[in-house]
């Protein structure tokens, strides 16, 4: 049975994560996956403007990529409104409205998955619900928020 290839959004930790000492070891097997063609990710602009101020290694590890493997999405004032919402909902602050366009950029591009390590403003079960509830409330789909490793565990 082929399993269906699922498009994975990535924020800047996710990248990051591949060289964290602390979370190599649980971020790599995803990096893996994706050279192997068992996951196309989602890279945006916001992405990449953040990955300019990154390591080189971090910026490599994107730019090494097979293009088969890789999607890439751009921000538009309906995703740029979409992260404005979320922060005028109280889902966060208005200094994460970065993270904001990471979430509605994966909702607009409708991602099986975005993963993140960030744990404080995006993979967290009450942000999570409230991005979801503007989401719903917008006439959006939920969008799915987990962390690398589990997105790789979950596929044994």
């Amino acid at each position: 049975m082929n399993k269906r290839i699922r498009r994975i959004y990535v924020d800047s930790s996710a990248v990051g994560g591949a060289f964290n000492k602390r979370l190599a070891d649980q971020t790599r097997p995803f990096w893996d996956a994706v050279h192997n063609g068992e996951i196309v990710v989602i890279i945006s602009d916001i992405l990449e403007k953040e990955l300019q101020k990154a390591p080189e290694r971090a910026k490599e590890l994107i730019n090494v990529l097979p293009e088969s493997c890789v999607e890439r999405v751009v921000s538009t004032d309906e995703s740029d409104a979409l992260a404005e919402s979320y922060i005028a909902e109280k889902v966060v602050g208005p200094t994460s409205l970065d993270d904001c366009k990471h979430i509605a950029l994966a909702t607009l591009a409708r991602a099986d998955v975005l993963v993140s390590w960030n744990f404080k403003h995006i993979v967290n079960i009450d942000r999570i619900q409230g991005y979801n509830g503007v989401n719903l409330k917008q006439g959006y789909h939920q969008i799915e928020i987990r962390t690398p490793n589990e997105v790789i565990h979950d596929e044994i």
